[in-house]
């Protein structure tokens, strides 16, 4: 069983100029600024890295250029993304020799697929190196989603060591706890509180908000290790504005918005997404201002 991973872990955006290609400098930039605030790893490629709008070329980019930066400072797992079993072990390969540390598996589905093909997919993926894998899920938003028995199994694969669920469903994540019987480890969702899923027995996050506030996150994470279970509570409260605000927008251009208003000219959501209007940047900006400087 792999129990390497845990803490605050941000899915980074993907910042791509109008000629498509990777602006480098600022997801340098950013990966240097949120290694000195702390946290415990960076993951590129996940929703917030809007892998769905991205060609192979700069999905590879994207990793190459934030592996670099982490230097062996902070785990790099890589977001692998495919509709195609061929296609994913592909990029796992190619991310590999990158230099990442892990694997986020995450299954894109336009025919319906049954319980054992799925299953198949991410055992595949696992058996594609030897890097830890994270499997995720998030029945919002993708065509086929897996069972509790159906990660009761997959947590039997010698590398799916993780899970991070998607689902808002917190019931759900008691019951994975327990078909799984310790074999793998949660991580919490943007759609999850996260101080409630570290009560249950989480190991941390991996969430886009994470990007623009990871100071106050990664003070919720010692608190939670801590067991100091009121304490985060007052937290959570207000830093649970972010997680709202990201729920009534378009997840990356909520958080480039963010991003944007802290100095990093991460650029705007890839088209066919359209950026957060004057109003809503507005907000995202003052609420950020005020949760950052409460914490």
């Amino acid at each position: 069983m792999t129990t390497g991973f845990q803490g605050v872990m941000p899915y980074l955006v993907s910042p791509i100029n109008a000629e498509g290609r990777v602006m480098e400098e600022v997801l340098g930039r950013l990966c240097e600024h949120l290694i000195a605030s702390g946290v415990h790893g960076l993951v590129p490629l996940g929703s917030t890295g809007e892998f769905a709008y991205l060609t192979t070329a700069q999905r590879l980019r994207v990793v190459e250029v934030v592996t670099a930066a982490a230097a062996g400072r902070v785990p790099v797992i890589a977001g692998v993304a495919a509709s195609t079993t061929a296609d994913a072990q592909a990029q796992v390969r190619a991310y590999q020799r990158c230099g990442v540390d892990g694997i986020l598996a995450i299954l894109e589905a336009y025919f319906p697929l049954n319980e054992a093909e799925i299953e198949a997919y991410f055992t595949a993926v696992a058996a594609a190196s030897d890097l830890p894998v994270v499997i995720y899920t998030n029945p919002n938003f993708q065509r086929a989603d897996l069972s509790i028995r159906s990660i009761a199994r997959l947590s039997k694969v010698a590398t799916i060591g993780y899970i991070k669920d998607a689902s808002s469903n917190t019931g759900r994540l008691l019951s994975i706890i327990n078909a799984v019987e310790g074999r793998i480890h949660i991580f919490s969702a943007s759609a999850h509180i996260p101080a409630c899923v570290m009560l249950l027995g989480g190991v941390g996050w991996m969430a886009g908000p994470a990007c623009v506030v990871p100071g106050p996150s990664l003070q919720l994470y010692e608190l939670c290790k801590a067991k100091q279970w009121s304490d985060a509570m007052a937290l959570q409260r207000p830093l649970w504005r972010i997680n709202e605000l990201f729920a009534r927008h378009n997840l990356a251009a909520c958080i480039k918005s963010g991003l944007a208003s802290q100095g990093f000219a991460v650029g705007d959501p890839l088209p066919p997404q359209s950026p957060v209007g004057a109003e809503a940047a507005a907000e995202i900006a003052a609420t950020l201002r005020e949760v950052n400087a409460g914490a």
